[in-house]
């Protein structure tokens, strides 16, 4: 029964990812990363470089990435969203 539980949860939180196309469209270049983490939630994984940071919310086949500079978003892609 925990099992079950476990899975329905799973399963429930994966279709809410915030990771999705009417999120996406909703970032614009200029915003602040607090913006942007107001729409899609923290970054999964953040780079940081000489110049800029490359962040990626969510996985390997759905994914959001944004390029900061200052905590600005200065480029952003998507692969995968629906």
């Amino acid at each position: 029964m925990k099992k079950l539980l476990l899975v329905a949860a799973l399963l429930t939180l994966a279709g809410c990812s915030k990771v999705n196309k009417e999120n996406y469209g909703k970032i614009k270049v200029g915003m602040d990363k607090t913006e942007v983490e107001a729409i899609i939630g923290s970054a999964d994984s953040c780079e940081e470089k000489t110049l800029h940071t490359n962040c990626v919310w969510g996985g390997e086949e759905k994914n959001i990435t944004i390029t900061l500079v200052s905590d600005k978003v200065t480029l952003f892609s998507s692969k995968g969203l629906k």
